[in-house]
């Protein structure tokens, strides 16, 4: 069965059996029809994929991996905070009439700064890094910009990316591993959504570098399932489980920059019915 059914079912009961909860406290997300949006939340929650093993997908039900990766490669790839360039509606909300979320996302990836071997923006470091220097402690991407957060339509929740190669023995490459930390998750909406799209990220940055993708370290200061979720997650983690999907790249592409949703290949994929309409607190 698929690890990361298992790793999402241990953190939700956790949450559910063990939280705290917000009710009845000054809390900022409402639901559309004006009432709180309060939540059981976990604090510190970390999980561990090894891409070597298996692709992280749920079975419980489907995540939309090309639309996933699409969202990753606006963000790194394009650095864009426009969601004209984006194929899914998941950042509509946010978006102001000329698209735009503000300082926020590939924004903050795209701003450049000067060191002795040349301007670089935040991605186009992490790539010469990685190239050049494999085994710097020192390679990452970071969008909390405090000076730009009160020009960002929602403050970044998957903020920042550390890269770490290991040369581990019997491995004929260098392993490519990722710590994704997270201030706050919607467990239900985003919680497997952001675990697969950086995943794919892992793989993508892996292939240019010529490396294996190893370890993704996801840590989420603020793991929380709210009030009207509750109910779903029940019963989504009481569903058969199947094994995990084989996910991969198209070989003939090497380059960071030339990827698209068509290289990504997905084969295998059993999942339980999708869990549609849930209520997104904003």
């Amino acid at each position: 069965m698929s690890k990361a059914d298992e790793l999402f079912v241990s953190m939700c009961r956790g949450i559910l059996d063990h939280g705290t909860t917000t009710e009845g406290e000054l809390v900022r997300p409402h639901w559309e029809d004006g009432i709180p949006a309060y939540t059981i939340k976990g604090f510190g929650v970390t999980n561990r994929y090894d891409l070597r093993e298996e692709f992280p997908a749920l079975t419980l039900r489907r995540t939309a991996l090309k639309s996933a990766m699409d969202e990753i490669l606006w963000i790194y790839q394009k650095k864009s905070n426009n969601i004209n360039d984006l194929k899914s509606h998941i950042w509509d909300q946010w978006a102001d009439e000329s698209g735009s979320i503000g300082k926020a996302y590939g924004y903050q990836i795209a701003q450049k700064s000067h060191y002795k071997e040349g301007d670089f923006d935040q991605m186009d470091r992490v790539l010469f890094d990685l190239t050049h220097t494999p085994y710097s402690r020192r390679i990452m991407t970071n969008m909390y910009t405090f000076s730009d957060l009160c020009e960002m339509h929602l403050y970044p929740c998957a903020y920042s990316v550390t890269y770490n190669v290991t040369a581990e023995p019997g491995c004929d490459k260098p392993v490519l591993n990722m710590v994704l930390m997270q201030r706050s998750q919607d467990i239900l909406a985003a919680n497997n959504w952001n675990v697969c799209q950086y995943a794919i990220l892992l793989m993508m940055v892996a292939r240019h570098c010529d490396m294996v993708a190893g370890e993704l370290l996801h840590v989420i200061v603020d793991a929380h399932i709210y009030d009207r979720h509750v109910d779903i997650v029940r019963e989504l983690i009481e569903r058969p489980q199947f094994p995990a999907p084989r996910v991969s790249l198209n070989p003939e592409v090497t380059n960071f920059y030339d990827f698209t949703t068509d290289d990504l290949v997905v084969e295998g994929y059993e999942h339980g019915p999708q869990v549609k309409n849930i209520p997104i607190a904003v």
